[in-house]
Order: C-alpha cells, then structure tokens, then sequence
C-alpha cells in the first residue's frame, strides 16, 4: 500500500503534523521539526473510538514524544472512524453493551468476536504502515508501540522484529489466545495499569504482565479510573523508549 501525505501543519515550533493515506487507511505522522537526522519512531495505539475522538489525546502524547528526539505515528483501526463500517464488529459490540447492561459475566464468546477479528485486521496495516513509514528519509530504527489495543501490542511484539520495546495500556478484554501469545513476548516492556479502571478487569491484566516472556518488564499501576492516567506515568514512559530506541 502506498503511503501517500493530505495535510501539513506545524503545531509549535518543535512538531511538524502530516496527516496521511495509506490507500483507504487515514493516519498521522508527528515529527520533532529539531530533528538533525533520520528520527526513531514510536507507533501510537489507541482505542476503536475512532481517529477524531482520540486526537486531542493522541496529540498530547507526539508532543511529549517529540521532546524526547521521538517521531510518532498512527493509524485508524479498522471498522472506525472514517472507515467502513464492519457489520460483524458493530454485532460484538452491541452484545457486549448488552451483556454489561444485564451485569453478565463477559466471556470468551462475547470477547473473541470483539477483539480477534480487530487484532487480525489491524496487525497486517500496522505493519504495512511501518514499511511505508521506515522508508521516508526522515525515519528510522529501533521502533516503539505505545498504547492499546493491548491485544494489538502483544500480537505485534510477537510477529513484528522492527519494534524492539514496547509500552502497553491495560484496560481492554483480553482473549485467551493472546495470553498464549504473550508467553512468545520477549521485547522490553513497560505496562501501565489503571487499579481503579471501571472497564478492566484488574486479575485478568495482571495475569497478562505474568504471561509475558520478556525479562526485563515493569508494571506501573497507579490509583484512578480510566481516563485518570498521571502526568508522571507518561514521563516513565518516554524514559523507558529513550532507554530502549536511543
């Protein structure tokens, strides 16, 4: 898929925004306009709400990337947003309101439908937009992935060997295929958790970080709800990718 740029606009003195296209994929590439030479990349996910309800959010974290010497790029997941809608993930969401809505239990056939499809779908374009990305003379190695969807993290850490650290959010249903993937996981990581997240299941995240092959992780669970995450969680953060892509 070719990548192909629709928007320019400078943010401050230090971020230079590209929106872009690759082919039918909306995204958007920040880079540090101070940058001397070709700059690491970090990836940014994100929840499916959609490019233009995570941007504000989205561009709170390049700015701090950018400071740190780091350039950052998204994508829009699939069935979100701008893109067309997917019938079969709207269906997994409607019986997951439901069964949230009757305080039922959330089980495999209600999470795998949600979230495996996702994960399939989204992996192959985050990596075609790595390759589209990585050949831009102003990008290059060692690369990141910060944020959720944490399933997405975890399969990319597994199949993809350009990104060599990782910073994943817990907070979202995890299927139990991708605890067996995480037993693969053997890059850095850095794994914020929310303790008082409404829409996480805290044992079901803590099960994940102790599933995770890497030998060096870290956990960083701080009090507070879902949108509560700390000024200094994103600080840790940036210093864990300047350890690791510096």
């Amino acid at each position: 898929m070719a990548l192909r740029f629709t928007s320019e606009q400078r943010l401050d003195d230090r971020v230079l925004e590209r929106g872009f296209t690759l082919g039918e994929i909306p995204g958007f590439l920040w880079t540090p306009s101070s940058a001397a030479a070709p700059t690491p990349l970090i990836l940014l996910g994100h929840p499916p709400i959609g490019l233009h309800t995570m941007y504000p959010r989205l561009v709170a974290r390049a700015r701090h990337a950018a400071a740190d010497g780091f350039a950052t790029a998204t994508i829009e997941l699939p069935g979100n947003g701008d893109r067309p809608l997917w019938p079969a993930l709207e269906e997994a969401r409607a019986e997951l309101r439901r069964a949230l809505r009757a305080g039922e239990p959330v089980g495999p056939e209600i999470i795998d439908p949600l979230v495996l499809p996702l994960v399939d779908t989204a992996v192959p374009e985050w990596r075609a937009a790595l390759d589209a990305l990585l050949a831009l003379p102003e990008i290059d190695g060692p690369v990141g992935y910060s944020g959720g969807i944490i399933s997405i993290g975890v399969r990319l850490a597994v199949v993809e060997p350009r990104i060599v650290a990782a910073a994943l959010f817990a907070g979202s249903f995890v299927p139990r295929a991708i605890f067996e993937e995480a037993r693969q996981v053997t890059i850095p990581l850095h794994v914020l958790l929310q303790w008082d997240d409404e829409g996480n299941d805290r044992q079901a995240a803590l099960d994940l970080f102790d599933a995770f092959a890497s030998k060096e992780k870290s956990l960083h669970a701080n009090m507070g709800g879902h949108a509560g995450v700390p000024q200094h969680a994103a600080d840790a953060a940036g210093q864990f990718f300047t350890r690791h892509l510096k």
